[in-house]
């Protein structure tokens, strides 16, 4: 196994993946609390963190069943956040098995088209390549980020967006692969007990997700009041509370 990771805690089995531009320190806070009762396992995606750039296309979902197998864990409740949230949401989908419960921190979802607005502000942070610094303020400046820029974990994101920013450039491939369909035509078929969570100052986007994952047969939905969409950074208490709650059902 190439991926980078970490594992605290005895128990039933926890995934934490973490969101874009992020590594396994967007669970600083809140893997430390879960591994008083759990086996907490955090890793660092392909090309973020530690772990290595792809060299092909990438693909999250493979990756994390490997890391998975590696481990000698069958099932496990996944915790995604992010673009963490859609590689959980397309492992529930592809191995339903293996997936005991399903926690979603403001997810992303396979097959969504993000409004133009988002897709302009990807696109701008794009251009301003190779310059680090300014892809980086580009990315502290979005209204998602808010909260946590006005926060004491504002040094925290700035580093982990440098360094996952200056690993993109030893990337060879920025292509993914995902499982097929798309999830967003397959939400209704997701069996496994569902959490889904979003901040109130998150995107008018992640607001749609949300009301897409209303097919899924067997999901609650909680909101974090003041959040943006970086949670497990500025209210890792509520999100660690809401995880063990619904884990403890």
């Amino acid at each position: 196994m190439d991926l980078h990771y970490e594992i605290q805690g005895k128990g039933d089995a926890i995934a934490l993946i973490h969101s874009g531009g992020a590594d396994l320190r967007d669970w600083l806070f809140i893997a430390p609390e879960l591994a008083k009762k759990y086996q907490v396992i955090t890793f660092d995606g392909r090309g973020a963190g530690k772990s290595p750039p792809p060299l092909e296309p990438a693909n999250y979902v493979e990756d994390l069943r490997k890391l998975l197998d590696h481990l000698g864990i069958y099932q496990v409740t996944l915790v995604g956040h992010s673009i963490g949230g859609e590689i959980a949401t397309d492992f529930a989908l592809t191995y339903p098995q293996r997936v005991s419960k399903l926690v979603l921190v403001a997810p992303g979802l396979t097959g969504f088209e993000f409004s133009p607005q988002l897709q302009q502000w990807f696109e701008e942070i794009r251009a301003a390549a190779p310059d680090v610094e300014k892809m980086v303020k580009l990315n502290l400046e979005h209204s998602i980020y808010q909260t946590t820029v006005a926060s004491p974990q504002r040094d925290l994101l700035y580093q982990m967006f440098k360094h996952n920013i200056e690993r993109y450039f030893e990337w060879q491939s920025a292509e993914q692969v995902w499982p097929q369909p798309p999830a967003i035509a397959r939400l209704h078929e997701l069996k496994t007990k569902t959490l889904f969570m979003i901040g109130t100052k998150d995107s008018e986007d992640l607001f749609r997700i949300v009301e897409l994952f209303k097919q899924v047969p067997d999901i609650r939905f909680a909101e974090i009041e003041g959040a943006d969409h970086l949670p497990t950074l500025t209210h890792p208490a509520e999100v660690t509370n809401l995880i063990s709650d619904f884990l403890s059902e």
